[in-house]
């Protein structure tokens, strides 16, 4: 069901895909939000069973909580908080990739690491690229992110499913579905092309903190 929170979720979504390194202050503490809500939501049900709070207060209060810790931790560390975006991203990528290998019967304990190995080595070229190509990752990142919400392939309902099961899986997604690929590429070109063109200097003129990293990776390295 369409509900005014997915038309919520998936205004975001497009918001980050198409202009997110372009406001950078803002787009980081957005995700930063997003990440930390998410966070909140599935450790939620670990410390139902030890907190005498009602379970949707205690959802509810540990959504904020998170979303708010997210929050400020990419606002006072935006340098840091791309590293951890990436690394998100990056993780997602190492996971999905070695997926059909998984599936095709490299299960128990190899199985088990190769997904883990996997993942962890994705955080890490993550991460790294986020320490070398700032505003590149979080371009890419944001585009990334952006998509899989605008398209609904990650959802309220997704991470509802992961609180309850315990799992990551519901979060997973195809990253090769031509809608996500779509506004993927659409928003990453769209993107670029506000730097590229000057459109970003209206931009950061508008928004107080959207001057953070306009400058191109280049210029960062150098600087």
């Amino acid at each position: 069901m369409f509900t005014p929170l997915n038309a919520g979720v998936v205004v975001v979504g497009l918001l980050l895909a198409f202009v997110g390194a372009a406001v950078s202050v803002y787009a980081v503490t957005l995700t930063g939000l997003l990440i930390g809500a998410g966070a909140g939501y599935l450790a939620a049900p670990n410390v139902l069973g030890f907190v005498a709070v009602d379970g949707l207060a205690l959802t509810a209060g540990a959504v904020l909580v998170g979303a708010a810790v997210g929050g400020f931790i990419a606002y006072a560390g935006l340098s840091f908080a791309v590293l951890g975006i990436g690394g998100v991203v990056g993780g997602f990528v190492g996971r999905f990739a070695v997926g059909p290998l998984y599936a095709a019967g490299a299960g128990g304990i190899q199985g088990t690491l190769l997904l883990v190995g996997a993942t962890l080595a994705g955080v890490a070229v993550g991460a790294l690229f986020g320490f070398v190509l700032t505003r590149t990752t979080l371009l890419v990142s944001t585009a990334f992110i952006g998509a899989a919400l605008a398209t609904r392939s990650l959802t309220p309902e997704s991470f509802a499913t992961a609180a309850e099961e315990l799992t990551a899986e519901p979060l997973l997604f195809d990253p090769t579905a031509l809608p996500f690929l779509a506004v993927f590429v659409l928003g990453g070109l769209s993107q670029v092309g506000l730097f590229k063109f000057g459109y970003i200097t209206t931009l950061v003129g508008l928004l107080p903190g959207a001057r953070r990293w306009t400058a191109s990776d280049d210029e960062e390295a150098s600087a």
